[in-house]
């Protein structure tokens, strides 16, 4: 055991298999769990917040697609050289399956389809955003063992036990074999499960307004993104030697605060008070002339039996 751990995290030796002619990458299969496993969540608190859960469902149809095109267009604008440099394959750009997602761009895209989605339903914002919070940090944990499949996005060297191995296909230029290297998917990871569960926990013991929830989850997000990102030492783009990513994620924690301080002032509730949909109301509508054909009915029925009962007593006055 000892053996093992001072010879660090080891990569995995591959990450895709063949089912037939069909290749099954590990890095696609782990983005899909967690994208499933989120979205499933997320119904889960829409509905305990009195939301539908249908609703979360059709808002996810928008943000998915939206969020992994805007995910890869974040990758390649932060991440070009190998696309558009000396030597790069701009067809490359199109091949997700490789691994690149940058994920400000998948929260970009993927707020904008669930905005989409929030408007044609007619329901608020706020309390989608909040179910999402926590269940978002979930997927992301998850996301990033994809890294770890890909050999990928790793960290500068470490003598630290749980160092990552990295095998010579993947190894960076300059470093000598053996070298071990800190496993930020591991730490994003972790980062990533303490602050979803730091805010389950503020969520049940505060009245938190609607959007704030949210706001939470891009300040305790980019907490730990900006300080991971400082550790990585794949390429990428600098302004003022810091990593862009760096940047972004200060821009986003001061854009968290600002949430949470705006959604806090409006006093919105978090809770669904009450949803109606186009579709919803169109049903409304229907149960209500039904309700009221159905009454009309009943009134009928019972003006005949009052008055048969009326002529019953008549007759029996009668005798």
């Amino acid at each position: 055991m000892s053996a093992l751990i001072a010879a660090g995290i080891p990569s995995p030796s591959q990450g895709v298999w063949y089912l037939g002619p069909i290749p099954l990458r590990a890095y696609g299969i782990i983005i899909a769990a967690g994208m499933i496993i989120g979205v499933w969540w997320t119904a889960r608190r829409y509905r305990d917040r009195g939301g539908n859960p249908d609703t979360l469902y059709d808002a996810a149809l928008w943000a998915i697609p939206l969020g992994v095109v805007g995910a890869r267009i974040y990758h390649v604008i932060t991440s070009p050289d190998a696309y558009f440099g000396p030597g790069g394959d701009p067809m490359l750009a199109f091949q997700i399956w490789r691994g690149g997602l940058g994920i400000w761009g998948g929260v970009a895209f993927g707020a904008l389809g669930v905005y989409i989605a929030v408007k044609r339903a007619g329901v608020r914002l706020g309390p989608i955003a909040d179910s999402l919070a926590p269940a978002l940090l979930i997927a992301q944990a998850i996301g990033r063992w994809g890294n770890w499949f890909n050999q990928e996005l790793f960290g500068a060297p470490t003598t630290m036990p749980w160092g990552l191995q990295i095998d010579a296909a993947h190894m960076p230029a300059g470093y000598p074999a053996g070298t071990l290297f800190h496993p930020t998917f591991l730490y994003e990871c972790l980062w990533n499960l303490a602050a979803a569960a730091l805010i389950v926990w503020l969520d049940r013991r505060h009245r938190f307004a609607g959007g704030q929830v949210f706001g939470l989850y891009l300040m305790a997000y980019t907490s730990g993104r900006c300080w991971i990102e400082m550790l990585r030492i794949d390429d990428a783009h600098r302004v003022l030697g810091l990593r862009l990513n760096v940047w972004t994620s200060l821009l986003v924690f001061a854009l968290g605060v600002l949430v949470f301080v705006l959604a806090g002032r409006l006093g919105r509730p978090t809770r669904v008070v009450a949803e109606t949909t186009a579709e919803n109301a169109d049903e409304d509508a229907q149960d209500l002339q039904t309700d009221a054909g159905e009454s009309d009915a009943d009134d009928v029925v019972g003006t005949s039996v009052s008055e048969d009962e009326s002529a019953e007593e008549s007759t029996l006055e009668q005798f």
